[in-house]
């Protein structure tokens, strides 16, 4: 695991921000929560196969000029290591993101977000099965707390309307995508240490190359991009914030404390997303989403208060 390097001065805000790893975890769940929503609106709209192509092609590209000499000088270790840097390619970025956002064409919002609140424990499954690293009584703990109030924001206080949630493939769909991005926050670790720019630079390639038959398979199919103003702001949002940003910070913050300590992250994602409803859909601020609110956060808290895994 690497081991944070001392804070640097306020004069260097960049520097500052990437030793911050429970800042960086929790804009990676804003930038992830609006990823949804979006994702959900646009869904009928932008092929889901040849969104997420495009999608790691456009972030390979942005961050080409400034990862250039980082790849150079990491391009033996990258080599060295080719099987799993193209496992964590197949997992973090072609099939989850491809899955997910096919499975939004057939599922809901809420049902997708409420599925993500399982994602810490898929962390924590892999994590045990492949390492041997467990779950302290805290981080289970934290868990749970922030369990309950992730469905007390999405069921709206009314733990009840569980029961009339139903699930359909779009959710089996959706819940693979969480299987198999737990196993990549579980490898995250044991990636070569190499620059954080190298790593992205070259899983996002090697996942949006992995995709483009199928993104292939989706034109001939009919499923044809409209190159129009949804399409754009579509991905001027997907390319800046869930992709580049979201996964740079997401992978500094697991390599500053481990992936179980940053997996209760996750269940920032539904409050981000009812934050987002009342600020900018006008939704009502009531009772539950405060008390949500505040168990999601005292679970975060206590799930990733300092502390290593037990083996």
């Amino acid at each position: 695991m690497t081991i944070a390097s001392p804070a640097p001065s306020a004069s260097n805000p960049a520097g500052w921000l990437n030793n911050q790893p429970y800042l960086l975890l929790s804009l990676s769940s804003l930038f992830w929560a609006g990823n949804i929503v979006l994702a959900r609106h646009v869904g009928a709209h932008v092929p889901p196969l040849t969104l997420t192509t495009i999608r790691w092609f456009g972030v390979f590209l942005i961050l080409l000029p400034f990862s250039w000499p980082h790849l150079r000088r990491d391009w033996k270790a990258l080599r060295a290591h080719l099987p799993l840097m193209l496992f964590l390619s197949l997992v973090g970025f072609a099939f989850n993101n491809a899955i997910s956002f096919w499975a939004l064409q057939y599922t809901e919002a809420l049902n997708a977000l409420l599925i993500q609140s399982a994602g810490p424990l898929f962390v924590a499954l892999w994590s045990l099965v492949l390492f041997g690293v467990r779950l302290t009584a805290a981080q289970l703990a934290g868990i749970a707390i922030s369990v309950l109030g992730v469905l007390i924001i999405i069921l709206r206080g009314d733990l009840a309307a569980l029961a009339g949630i139903s699930f359909n493939r779009g959710d089996i769909m959706f819940a693979s995508s969480l299987v198999a991005f737990g196993l990549y926050s579980a490898f995250i670790p044991r990636r070569p240490k190499i620059h954080q720019l190298s790593f992205l630079s070259f899983t996002t390639c090697c996942g949006a190359m992995m995709l483009l038959p199928a993104a292939v398979w989706e034109f001939s199919a009919g499923n044809v991009l409209k190159l129009d103003a949804t399409t754009l702001a579509t991905f001027a949002y997907i390319l800046i914030f869930p992709s580049t940003l979201a996964y740079l910070f997401f992978n500094r913050g697991v390599a500053l404390i481990g992936p179980n300590r940053a997996a209760p992250f996750f269940h920032l994602v539904p409050v981000f997303g009812s934050a987002m409803a009342i600020l900018l859909l006008g939704e009502r601020l009531q009772l539950f989403h405060l008390v949500g609110y505040a168990l999601v956060l005292a679970g975060v808290v206590i799930a990733s208060r300092q502390g290593s895994a037990s083996k």
